[in-house]
């Protein structure tokens, strides 16, 4: 019952968090997904996550004082690569410690986690780590991750999304893969946690929590769908059984011999009326062509 996405790109990092944790018919409940690590001028990391909530709060508290094989912490590292590797190693310890009672009463152990930020003296990284504590970074090739009710909200980030995008860009569209969303899955609500970092900042400067009287995601949810709507209108109905010579938009052309895949009655079963025949929508009611 969550919806997480973050975005990487050449001027920063964007997160985007929902904080609904159940939606039953008379027990709706919210927590906060996002949680920022930061020391000014040194380092920013955020860590969001989706899953079972008791496992997200039980690594968060661990991560800040996790000590690593070689005595560092994600305080202390020098890189996030590094920092990513202990939050692996956290999952792994909590799987250790929960999994097995969690099983006796029917529960898996699910938890995914988005984890990104800047360390001075590296570049800006992106990481989605998964259940086992192994984790993927985002490149170009991807360069962006979610999690949770994720399917809703990814063809507009598909469309629209580079490495190049500004940092407002890519706001608004997150903001809109969140409000397709919100409207298609009961699970993900509001309020909504949103931070935009800008590369070599290593602070907090744009946080916003998002709630329904918000004037810009007012904005967005009263109109993307009025724009859809008018860009379906503005695309023409298909034309069947016609020669694509002679009109656009043909989708079955005249002559083709597409057929169904038919499942006959078995024997014994009678059929008295005669089968109306096949209109396509190249044909009027009076059997006219347009």
């Amino acid at each position: 019952m969550t919806y997480c996405v973050a975005l990487r790109l050449e001027t920063g990092l964007v997160f985007l968090s929902d904080s609904r944790t159940n939606a039953g018919v008379d027990h709706v409940a919210t927590s906060r997904k996002m949680s920022v690590f930061e020391n000014p001028g040194e380092r920013l990391m955020v860590f969001m996550t989706a899953g079972n909530l008791s496992i997200s709060q039980s690594i968060k508290e661990i991560i800040g004082e996790r000590v690593n094989a070689a005595g560092k912490t994600i305080w202390t590292v020098d890189s996030m690569y590094e920092a990513a590797q202990i939050v692996g190693e956290v999952i792994r310890s909590v799987y250790e410690r929960e999994a097995q009672a969690l099983e006796k009463f029917g529960i898996d152990f699910n938890v995914s986690i988005i984890f990104g930020g800047q360390i001075k003296g590296e570049r800006c990284r992106l990481f989605q780590i998964y259940s086992a504590g192994n984790f993927i970074e985002s490149h170009n090739e991807n360069t962006y991750f979610q999690i949770g009710e994720s399917k809703y909200g990814k063809p507009i980030l598909d469309r629209v999304i580079t490495p190049a995008s500004s940092l407002d860009e890519a706001a608004k569209c997150a903001l809109i893969s969140m409000d397709s969303t919100l409207r298609s899955n009961v699970s993900v609500g509001l309020p909504l946690d949103m931070l935009l970092y800008e590369k070599d900042t290593l602070a907090v400067t744009r946080f916003v929590t998002i709630g329904e009287k918000n004037q810009y995601f007012q904005m967005i949810r009263e109109n993307w769908g009025k724009q859809l709507k008018s860009v379906f209108d503005g695309i023409a109905d298909p034309v069947w059984n016609a020669n694509p010579e002679t009109t656009s938009n043909v989708l079955s052309a005249q002559g083709s011999r597409s057929e169904p895949l038919v499942v006959t009655p078995p024997q014994g079963i009678g059929n008295d009326s005669q089968p109306a025949p096949l209109q396509t929508l190249a044909q009027g009611g009076n059997g006219r062509q347009h």
